[in-house]
């Protein structure tokens, strides 16, 4: 019997500028197993997912995954543009660490009321690439949040930042100061990705970066991380 498996969040669920982690979540699957739809759009906070999910519930799936907060996060940091983003995405309010939590108790409440599918929340990728760094230390804070959702709610806690930490302190990398990405870094990504056929691994490993291609969005090894934590909580293979 597939399982159908509505994915939700941001750029890294869009993966335009991301490998493909529903991608690799299907080949880790047998044939026909499961089903994946995708609902990322760029750049969008928690308070853009609640108002966007019409789509989802109108036919319901089996399984949901919610993969977001990594732009609430960045928006907690030093240097970022708080302004341009609240114009870009039409936020109401300045964000917050109380309004993220707010709305993503929005979207499970939702999720929760007008669907039986069987809802897992993310933790966030590692901001950047120091393990203790301000970047990193915000996505772990803001995962903390959505482990608080997540109990508040008798939802799931799918632990991909603990994975993530887990990665990179293993492999140790060189301490790369954290760059926030500018849309223009973005498009040039996706110029090199999408026109120039430039492989996204081979632009993440040339910036010396092991989970990301630039502090943010996910080379092959840092979205394979994300499928293995959405696959160990699925239900088992059928087959």
């Amino acid at each position: 019997m597939t399982t159908r498996v509505a994915c939700l969040g941001d750029s890294l669920t869009r993966a335009q500028l991301s490998v493909d982690y529903l991608e690799l979540l299907a080949r880790r699957r047998p044939a026909g197993d499961v089903r994946l739809a995708r609902f990322g759009v760029n750049g969008d906070f928690a308070h853009n997912l609640a108002r966007r999910l019409d789509a989802v519930v109108a036919d319901p799936p089996d399984a949901i995954t919610v993969l977001i907060g990594t732009n609430d996060a960045r928006a907690s940091l030093a240097g970022y543009p708080v302004e341009r983003a609240m114009k870009r995405k039409r936020l109401p309010e300045r964000p917050s660490a109380g309004w993220f939590q707010q709305c993503l108790g929005a979207v499970v409440e939702r999720l929760r009321t007008e669907t039986d599918a069987t809802i897992g929340l993310l933790s966030l990728p590692v901001l950047g690439q120091q393990p203790d760094g301000a970047p990193a230390r915000a996505s772990r804070a803001y995962s903390g949040l959505i482990a608080e959702v997540a109990t508040a709610n008798g939802v799931s806690y799918l632990p991909l930042h603990e994975r993530q930490i887990e990665e990179l302190r293993q492999a140790d990398p060189p301490p790369i100061p954290y760059r926030d990405p500018t849309p223009a870094a973005g498009l040039g990504v996706l110029v090199r990705h999408a026109v120039l056929r430039r492989d996204l691994d081979t632009i993440a490993r040339r910036r010396g970066l092991v989970l990301t291609t630039d502090h943010i969005h996910q080379n092959s090894r840092g979205a394979a991380l994300i499928a293995e934590v959405i696959d160990a909580w699925l239900p088992a293979r059928s087959g």
